[in-house]
């Protein structure tokens, strides 16, 4: 499994997590995960942090997550922090929680977005329809919970090649996301909410079939940054994926924002 490191000192490491690999076991299946290349490259980290109990078939299962102090879904590549040793874990989760960790998300959508720039205020709960989705808004189901997500558009473009029903150029847009809370899903659903859902998102695109080549959804954890310990800063970035990159070069820009 090769992991890319991106920032590392004696309390911390910081990784660029790629697509398709899950951070730790769900308990249920056997597959790779983030947590298996840390007991294996930084065993002295097993037993930071908090394990997760889970219960499945009636009997609860204890998961082992050494380091991890947050999560980034399976798609999503991009910049993720793990904890070295229990003393940082517990300043990290303490950032987390008083919302002092600034993280950057770049996000490929569908259609051209109206503003250049806004915030997502809307609380999140369970989708009315399909258990593994969140819902945004007055139809979501279930504890409804606050959530916001700042955004700034990058640029805009077409698919000159990919007309529309009416014979018009498809359009996406490239978007800077700041999420100010931590909710599962957030940005996948809030830029749902917004009816922007990001490119080759399956969950969450409905029935928008032009994907661009991209097998996963095109959402990359591009920044993150907060004090360390003695207070100084740690600013790490991670460049847009391969994939990313060739769906939005094979676009043409209708205007930027750079």
């Amino acid at each position: 499994m090769n992991i890319e490191i991106l920032f590392e000192n004696k309390e911390l490491l910081v990784i660029n997590k790629p697509s398709g690999l899950v951070v730790h076991s769900d308990g249920k299946t056997n597959e790779p995960n983030l947590v298996d290349w840390v007991l294996e490259h930084y065993p002295e980290i097993n037993g930071v942090g908090e394990n997760m109990h889970i219960k499945h078939k009636d009997q609860e299962i204890e998961l082992n997550r050494p380091g991890i102090v947050h999560r980034i879904d399976r798609d999503t590549s991009g910049c993720l922090i793990i904890a070295k040793t229990q003393e940082s874990f517990d300043y990290l989760k303490d950032l987390f929680k008083n919302r002092e960790i600034q993280k950057t998300y770049q996000a490929l959508v569908y259609g051209h977005m109206k503003n250049d720039s806004g915030i997502i205020d809307a609380p999140i709960g369970r989708h009315n329809q399909d258990f593994r989705m969140k819902m945004a808004g007055e139809y979501a189901r279930g504890e409804l919970r606050p959530a916001q997500t700042e955004y700034r558009v990058c640029g805009r473009y077409v698919d000159a090649k990919n007309l529309d029903k009416q014979k018009q150029a498809e359009k996406y847009s490239l978007v800077e996301c700041f999420p100010k809370t931590g909710r599962t899903h957030q940005i996948r659903v809030h830029l749902r909410y917004l009816n922007h859902p990001i490119v080759a998102d399956s969950l969450y695109k409905g029935k928008r079939n032009k994907d661009l080549g991209l097998t996963r959804a095109a959402l990359h954890a591009q920044r993150i940054s907060f004090r360390d310990g003695e207070g100084g800063l740690v600013d790490v970035q991670c460049e847009m994926p391969s994939d990313i990159q060739s769906a939005l070069e094979a676009l043409s820009v209708f205007e930027s924002k750079l």
